[in-house]
């Protein structure tokens, strides 16, 4: 018996989610595979194909026409999909806890400036 198709992102589909969510408008499978091979992932035609088809089964991409070659733009964007994502994995890893997900973050590494600016602009919005 086959295994149901996973609901969530494998990682492969979340490579060519982000060659949709780089680029403006709709775009075939073939076009979607000569943006990741410009970005350094090579993939087959084949596993575009299959990869984008999945994504509209899942409903992660809308297709656009009706005729071949068919076009598919974003149904979900990357604010939906990130923030799901994130808060999965604040609910699984931190048990809910956004203090122990700030703290992993800010103790493995030194913020650049640019992260601190953000990072001090979000905490004013907040206090607002």
């Amino acid at each position: 018996m086959a295994r149901p198709r996973a609901r969530d992102l494998t990682e492969r589909e979340l490579e060519v989610m982000h060659a949709f969510w780089n680029e403006e408008g709709d775009a075939t499978a073939s076009e979607v595979r000569d943006r990741l091979a410009a970005s350094g992932l090579d993939r087959t035609y084949t596993t575009i194909a299959t990869l984008v088809r999945n994504l509209h089964e899942k409903g992660f991409l809308a297709q656009v026409n009706e005729a071949r070659p068919f076009r598919y733009r974003v149904a979900r964007t990357f604010e939906d999909i990130s923030g799901r994502f994130l808060g999965d994995l604040i609910e699984r890893v931190f048990r809910g806890s956004r203090e122990q997900l700030f703290v992993r973050l800010l103790k493995d590494r030194k913020l650049t400036a640019r992260e601190r600016a953000a990072l001090t602009e979000i905490l004013k919005e907040e206090l607002r």
